[in-house]
Protein backbone atom coordinates (compact mmCIF):
# COMPACT_ATOMS: atom_id res chain seq x y z
CA UNK A 1 0.00 0.00 0.00
CA UNK A 2 2.77 2.39 0.51
CA UNK A 3 4.67 1.53 -2.14
CA UNK A 4 1.48 1.89 -4.35
CA UNK A 5 0.49 5.12 -3.03
CA UNK A 6 3.79 6.60 -2.20
CA UNK A 7 3.37 10.79 -3.64
CA UNK A 8 0.04 9.16 -5.27
CA UNK A 9 -1.72 13.09 -5.41
CA UNK A 10 1.10 13.99 -7.02
CA UNK A 11 1.02 11.46 -9.39
CA UNK A 12 -2.43 11.93 -10.20
CA UNK A 13 -2.15 15.89 -10.65
CA UNK A 14 0.95 15.14 -13.37
CA UNK A 15 -1.59 12.52 -14.90
CA UNK A 16 -4.13 14.82 -15.29
CA UNK A 17 -1.91 17.49 -16.36
CA UNK A 18 -1.03 15.44 -18.98
CA UNK A 19 -4.53 14.61 -20.52
CA UNK A 20 -5.05 18.88 -20.36
CA UNK A 21 -1.85 19.14 -22.03
CA UNK A 22 -3.75 17.49 -25.53
CA UNK A 23 -6.64 20.47 -26.12
CA UNK A 24 -4.22 23.81 -25.70
CA UNK A 25 -1.30 21.82 -28.05
CA UNK A 26 -4.30 20.69 -30.79
CA UNK A 27 -5.89 24.30 -30.37
CA UNK A 28 -2.42 25.98 -31.10
CA UNK A 29 -1.68 23.52 -34.08
CA UNK A 30 -4.94 24.68 -35.74
CA UNK A 31 -4.05 28.41 -35.10
CA UNK A 32 -0.18 27.38 -36.75
CA UNK A 33 -2.32 25.71 -39.81
CA UNK A 34 -4.60 28.57 -40.36
CA UNK A 35 -1.74 31.43 -40.27
CA UNK A 36 0.17 29.40 -42.50
CA UNK A 37 -3.01 28.52 -45.15
CA UNK A 38 -4.94 31.76 -44.65
CA UNK A 39 -3.63 35.24 -45.24
CA UNK A 40 -3.50 36.04 -41.58
CA UNK A 41 0.05 37.83 -41.54
CA UNK A 42 -1.15 39.77 -44.94
CA UNK A 43 -3.99 41.14 -42.54
CA UNK A 44 -1.60 42.41 -39.96
CA UNK A 45 1.23 43.50 -41.83
CA UNK A 46 -0.25 44.23 -45.71
CA UNK A 47 2.39 44.33 -48.60
CA UNK A 48 3.43 47.08 -50.19
CA UNK A 49 2.16 48.23 -53.71
CA UNK A 50 5.17 49.65 -55.75
CA UNK A 51 4.49 51.18 -58.98
CA UNK A 52 6.61 48.79 -60.58
CA UNK A 53 5.20 45.56 -59.88
CA UNK A 54 2.02 44.77 -61.72
CA UNK A 55 -1.33 44.15 -59.76
CA UNK A 56 -1.94 40.80 -61.08
CA UNK A 57 1.01 39.47 -59.27
CA UNK A 58 0.27 41.24 -56.03
CA UNK A 59 -3.52 38.89 -56.44
CA UNK A 60 -1.72 35.79 -57.22
CA UNK A 61 0.97 35.61 -55.06
CA UNK A 62 -1.06 34.27 -52.35
CA UNK A 63 -2.45 37.35 -50.51
CA UNK A 64 -4.10 40.19 -52.22
CA UNK A 65 -3.94 42.87 -49.27
CA UNK A 66 -2.07 45.43 -49.95
CA UNK A 67 -1.06 48.87 -48.68
CA UNK A 68 -0.64 51.50 -51.12
CA UNK A 69 -0.37 55.39 -51.59
CA UNK A 70 -1.96 57.06 -55.02
CA UNK A 71 -1.26 60.88 -56.40
CA UNK A 72 -4.60 62.62 -58.26
CA UNK A 73 -7.70 59.94 -57.92
CA UNK A 74 -10.52 61.40 -59.98
CA UNK A 75 -13.99 60.31 -59.64
CA UNK A 76 -15.17 58.10 -62.40
CA UNK A 77 -19.08 59.46 -60.86
CA UNK A 78 -20.41 56.17 -59.99
CA UNK A 79 -20.79 54.00 -57.07
CA UNK A 80 -20.68 50.69 -55.65
CA UNK A 81 -23.42 49.96 -53.72
CA UNK A 82 -24.64 46.90 -51.47
CA UNK A 83 -27.75 46.01 -50.09
CA UNK A 84 -29.04 49.73 -50.56
CA UNK A 85 -25.83 51.37 -48.96
CA UNK A 86 -22.97 52.94 -50.78
CA UNK A 87 -20.01 50.88 -49.92
CA UNK A 88 -17.57 52.55 -51.91
CA UNK A 89 -16.57 55.10 -54.93
CA UNK A 90 -15.04 54.71 -57.68
CA UNK A 91 -11.67 56.26 -58.90
CA UNK A 92 -9.13 56.07 -61.63
CA UNK A 93 -5.67 56.91 -61.97
CA UNK A 94 -2.21 56.18 -63.74
CA UNK A 95 -0.27 53.88 -62.82
CA UNK A 96 2.81 52.47 -64.89
CA UNK A 97 0.75 54.66 -67.70
CA UNK A 98 -1.90 52.41 -67.52
CA UNK A 99 -5.39 53.15 -66.16
CA UNK A 100 -6.44 51.64 -62.25
CA UNK A 101 -9.40 51.73 -61.06
CA UNK A 102 -9.73 52.08 -57.33
CA UNK A 103 -12.79 51.95 -55.08
CA UNK A 104 -12.41 53.74 -52.07
CA UNK A 105 -14.80 54.06 -49.01
CA UNK A 106 -17.31 56.84 -48.31
CA UNK A 107 -14.63 57.89 -45.28
CA UNK A 108 -11.75 58.25 -47.66
CA UNK A 109 -13.06 60.03 -50.21
CA UNK A 110 -15.53 62.20 -48.02
CA UNK A 111 -18.13 61.00 -50.05
CA UNK A 112 -16.88 61.57 -53.69
CA UNK A 113 -14.79 64.53 -53.84
CA UNK A 114 -13.93 65.13 -57.55
CA UNK A 115 -10.53 65.31 -57.36
CA UNK A 116 -7.78 63.72 -54.55
CA UNK A 117 -4.44 64.83 -54.83
CA UNK A 118 -3.10 62.19 -52.42
CA UNK A 119 -4.91 59.13 -50.46
CA UNK A 120 -2.87 56.30 -48.65
CA UNK A 121 -5.17 53.39 -47.90
CA UNK A 122 -5.05 49.36 -47.52
CA UNK A 123 -6.91 47.40 -49.64
CA UNK A 124 -7.48 44.10 -51.45
CA UNK A 125 -6.53 43.74 -55.27
CA UNK A 126 -9.19 41.81 -56.79
CA UNK A 127 -9.75 40.59 -60.42
CA UNK A 128 -12.43 42.45 -62.51
CA UNK A 129 -16.21 41.22 -61.30
CA UNK A 130 -19.58 42.01 -62.68
CA UNK A 131 -19.99 45.28 -61.09
CA UNK A 132 -16.35 46.32 -62.57
CA UNK A 133 -17.12 45.09 -65.49
CA UNK A 134 -20.32 46.93 -65.72
CA UNK A 135 -18.01 49.96 -64.67
CA UNK A 136 -15.98 49.82 -67.52
CA UNK A 137 -18.66 49.44 -70.07
CA UNK A 138 -20.73 52.81 -68.34
CA UNK A 139 -17.18 54.27 -68.82
CA UNK A 140 -16.78 53.33 -72.17
CA UNK A 141 -20.31 54.30 -73.19
CA UNK A 142 -19.42 57.94 -71.32
CA UNK A 143 -15.89 58.59 -73.54
CA UNK A 144 -17.16 56.98 -76.91
CA UNK A 145 -15.31 54.05 -76.71
CA UNK A 146 -15.74 50.43 -76.95
CA UNK A 147 -15.20 47.96 -74.33
CA UNK A 148 -12.27 46.18 -75.52
CA UNK A 149 -10.84 49.77 -76.21
CA UNK A 150 -10.84 50.43 -72.70
CA UNK A 151 -10.45 46.96 -71.58
CA UNK A 152 -7.02 47.32 -73.25
CA UNK A 153 -6.19 51.16 -71.20
CA UNK A 154 -7.39 49.21 -68.25
CA UNK A 155 -5.90 46.43 -65.74
CA UNK A 156 -7.90 43.74 -65.26
CA UNK A 157 -7.34 43.88 -61.85
CA UNK A 158 -8.63 46.72 -59.54
CA UNK A 159 -8.02 48.07 -55.76
CA UNK A 160 -10.96 47.62 -53.60
CA UNK A 161 -11.09 49.62 -50.09
CA UNK A 162 -14.13 48.53 -48.46
CA UNK A 163 -12.52 45.13 -49.32
CA UNK A 164 -10.24 45.08 -46.54
CA UNK A 165 -12.92 45.56 -43.62
CA UNK A 166 -10.89 46.52 -40.72
CA UNK A 167 -13.52 46.17 -38.54
CA UNK A 168 -13.58 42.58 -39.12
CA UNK A 169 -9.71 42.02 -39.41
CA UNK A 170 -9.09 43.56 -35.92
CA UNK A 171 -12.20 41.44 -34.47
CA UNK A 172 -10.77 38.25 -36.13
CA UNK A 173 -6.99 39.34 -35.37
CA UNK A 174 -7.79 40.07 -31.74
CA UNK A 175 -9.76 36.41 -31.23
CA UNK A 176 -6.93 34.40 -33.10
CA UNK A 177 -4.52 35.87 -30.80
CA UNK A 178 -6.42 36.13 -27.39
CA UNK A 179 -7.45 33.11 -27.85
CA UNK A 180 -3.88 31.91 -28.80
CA UNK A 181 -2.41 33.39 -25.56
CA UNK A 182 -5.06 31.71 -23.84
CA UNK A 183 -4.27 28.41 -25.05
CA UNK A 184 -0.50 29.17 -24.25
CA UNK A 185 -0.73 29.79 -20.90
CA UNK A 186 -2.78 27.01 -20.53
CA UNK A 187 0.14 24.79 -21.50
CA UNK A 188 2.97 26.60 -19.89
CA UNK A 189 0.42 26.56 -17.01
CA UNK A 190 0.14 22.48 -17.23
CA UNK A 191 3.56 22.39 -17.88
CA UNK A 192 4.82 24.16 -15.05
CA UNK A 193 2.18 21.58 -12.97
CA UNK A 194 3.30 18.82 -14.47
CA UNK A 195 7.26 19.85 -13.28
CA UNK A 196 6.08 21.24 -9.87
CA UNK A 197 2.63 19.68 -8.64
CA UNK A 198 2.78 22.18 -5.72
CA UNK A 199 1.85 24.68 -7.54
CA UNK A 200 -1.47 23.37 -9.68
CA UNK A 201 -4.60 25.22 -7.90
CA UNK A 202 -5.70 22.44 -5.74
CA UNK A 203 -2.49 22.80 -3.98
CA UNK A 204 -1.91 26.22 -3.72
CA UNK A 205 -5.78 26.35 -1.99
CA UNK A 206 -4.29 24.52 0.80
CA UNK A 207 -2.29 27.70 1.14
CA UNK A 208 -5.56 29.31 2.85
CA UNK A 209 -4.58 27.28 5.75
CA UNK A 210 -0.46 26.96 6.55
CA UNK A 211 2.15 26.01 3.72
CA UNK A 212 0.78 24.27 0.35
CA UNK A 213 4.23 22.45 0.10
CA UNK A 214 4.05 21.03 4.19
CA UNK A 215 0.39 20.41 4.33
CA UNK A 216 0.84 18.06 0.76
CA UNK A 217 3.47 16.57 2.14
CA UNK A 218 1.81 15.55 5.27
CA UNK A 219 -1.44 14.59 3.12
CA UNK A 220 0.98 12.30 0.96
CA UNK A 221 2.20 10.90 3.94
CA UNK A 222 -1.21 9.73 5.51
CA UNK A 223 -2.68 8.46 2.08
CA UNK A 224 0.51 6.10 1.49
CA UNK A 225 0.15 5.05 5.17
CA UNK A 226 -3.39 3.88 5.21
CA UNK A 227 -6.22 5.79 4.36
CA UNK A 228 -9.12 5.20 6.72
CA UNK A 229 -11.87 5.38 4.03
CA UNK A 230 -11.92 5.15 0.97
CA UNK A 231 -14.10 5.25 -2.84
CA UNK A 232 -13.00 4.73 -6.66
CA UNK A 233 -12.14 8.40 -6.38
CA UNK A 234 -12.43 9.79 -2.41
CA UNK A 235 -10.52 9.40 0.27
CA UNK A 236 -10.35 9.95 4.03
CA UNK A 237 -7.04 10.23 6.03
CA UNK A 238 -6.54 11.01 9.47
CA UNK A 239 -6.48 14.39 8.54
CA UNK A 240 -7.52 15.55 5.35
CA UNK A 241 -10.61 14.65 2.65
CA UNK A 242 -8.76 13.89 -0.40
CA UNK A 243 -10.05 13.96 -4.15
CA UNK A 244 -8.46 12.02 -7.39
CA UNK A 245 -10.85 12.16 -10.25
CA UNK A 246 -10.50 12.23 -13.60
CA UNK A 247 -11.95 15.67 -13.69
CA UNK A 248 -9.05 17.21 -11.28
CA UNK A 249 -8.01 17.06 -7.40
CA UNK A 250 -8.63 18.36 -4.52
CA UNK A 251 -7.12 18.13 -0.69
CA UNK A 252 -9.17 19.48 2.09
CA UNK A 253 -8.06 19.61 5.76
CA UNK A 254 -10.99 17.81 7.68
CA UNK A 255 -10.73 20.36 10.47
CA UNK A 256 -11.51 22.72 7.97
CA UNK A 257 -14.74 22.15 6.60
CA UNK A 258 -18.08 23.39 8.35
CA UNK A 259 -20.85 22.61 6.03
CA UNK A 260 -21.62 19.16 3.51
CA UNK A 261 -24.33 17.95 1.93
CA UNK A 262 -25.19 15.98 -1.01
CA UNK A 263 -27.49 16.97 -4.54
CA UNK A 264 -28.85 14.34 -6.47
CA UNK A 265 -29.11 14.67 -10.06
CA UNK A 266 -31.62 12.93 -12.14
CA UNK A 267 -30.02 11.73 -15.69
CA UNK A 268 -32.50 11.43 -18.71
CA UNK A 269 -32.82 11.04 -22.53
CA UNK A 270 -36.15 12.49 -23.89
CA UNK A 271 -38.98 11.18 -21.22
CA UNK A 272 -36.79 8.20 -20.57
CA UNK A 273 -34.69 7.96 -16.52
CA UNK A 274 -31.91 6.10 -17.10
CA UNK A 275 -29.75 7.41 -13.74
CA UNK A 276 -29.31 9.55 -10.81
CA UNK A 277 -25.74 10.95 -9.48
CA UNK A 278 -24.92 12.34 -6.56
CA UNK A 279 -22.65 15.52 -6.05
CA UNK A 280 -20.75 16.34 -2.73
CA UNK A 281 -20.83 19.92 -1.49
CA UNK A 282 -18.62 21.28 0.63
CA UNK A 283 -17.41 24.02 2.38
CA UNK A 284 -14.64 25.24 4.73
CA UNK A 285 -13.25 27.78 6.57
CA UNK A 286 -11.45 30.95 3.97
CA UNK A 287 -14.22 30.56 1.71
CA UNK A 288 -13.24 27.49 0.01
CA UNK A 289 -15.95 25.46 -2.20
CA UNK A 290 -15.56 22.18 -3.32
CA UNK A 291 -18.18 19.89 -5.51
CA UNK A 292 -17.46 16.23 -5.96
CA UNK A 293 -19.97 15.53 -8.95
CA UNK A 294 -21.21 11.73 -10.32
CA UNK A 295 -20.78 9.77 -6.89
CA UNK A 296 -22.89 6.80 -6.14
CA UNK A 297 -25.15 7.05 -2.90
CA UNK A 298 -23.85 4.53 -0.92
CA UNK A 299 -20.19 6.45 -1.60
CA UNK A 300 -21.60 9.80 -0.58
CA UNK A 301 -23.58 8.74 2.50
CA UNK A 302 -20.27 7.10 3.58
CA UNK A 303 -18.31 9.89 3.20
CA UNK A 304 -20.67 12.53 4.92
CA UNK A 305 -20.95 10.08 7.97
CA UNK A 306 -17.50 9.71 8.34
CA UNK A 307 -16.40 13.44 8.14
CA UNK A 308 -19.47 14.29 10.20
CA UNK A 309 -17.68 11.69 12.85
CA UNK A 310 -14.00 13.11 12.51
CA UNK A 311 -15.03 16.67 12.86
CA UNK A 312 -18.04 17.21 14.60
CA UNK A 313 -18.68 21.06 14.24
CA UNK A 314 -19.56 20.66 10.64
CA UNK A 315 -23.02 21.10 9.58
CA UNK A 316 -24.46 18.22 7.78
CA UNK A 317 -27.45 18.46 5.09
CA UNK A 318 -28.89 20.90 3.17
CA UNK A 319 -31.60 23.23 4.82
CA UNK A 320 -31.85 26.99 4.77
CA UNK A 321 -30.54 27.24 8.42
CA UNK A 322 -27.43 25.37 7.87
CA UNK A 323 -26.92 28.18 4.55
CA UNK A 324 -27.32 31.17 7.12
CA UNK A 325 -24.93 29.69 9.45
CA UNK A 326 -22.66 29.21 7.06
CA UNK A 327 -23.11 32.60 5.44
CA UNK A 328 -22.65 34.47 8.64
CA UNK A 329 -19.87 32.55 9.46
CA UNK A 330 -17.94 33.22 5.69
CA UNK A 331 -19.30 36.48 5.16
CA UNK A 332 -16.97 39.72 5.22
CA UNK A 333 -20.26 41.84 6.85
CA UNK A 334 -18.43 42.96 9.75
CA UNK A 335 -15.24 44.42 8.23
CA UNK A 336 -17.83 45.82 5.49
CA UNK A 337 -20.20 47.23 8.51
CA UNK A 338 -17.05 49.17 9.88
CA UNK A 339 -15.97 50.84 6.20
CA UNK A 340 -19.65 51.83 5.71
CA UNK A 341 -19.73 53.21 9.09
CA UNK A 342 -16.54 55.10 8.63
CA UNK A 343 -17.42 56.49 5.08
CA UNK A 344 -20.80 57.73 6.81
CA UNK A 345 -18.68 59.53 9.50
CA UNK A 346 -16.36 61.08 7.42
CA UNK A 347 -19.41 62.35 5.00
Amino acid sequence: MTEHNDRYISRHIRRVCQRRLISPVIYLCILAALWAILPLSDLLFPQRLYNSGALDTYSQSGSSYIKASFKDLYFTGYTNTLLGYTNGYYYYTLRNKQCVIVLLSPKTCEEGLPHIETASIRGRVLFGNAAYNALLERLASDLNWTKDGISRKTSAYFISEPAYKPGFTAFLLAVYFLTGAYALIRLLLYILYICIPVFCPACRRLGRFGKPSVLLAQAETELATLPQLATEDMFITEHYFIVLANYGVAVIPIAEMVWIYKYSTLHKLLWYHFSISYTLHITANKHLYIQCPKNMKSDIDGIIDYLAEANHNILVGFSEENRVKVHNMQSYLPCIKQLIALLRKNT
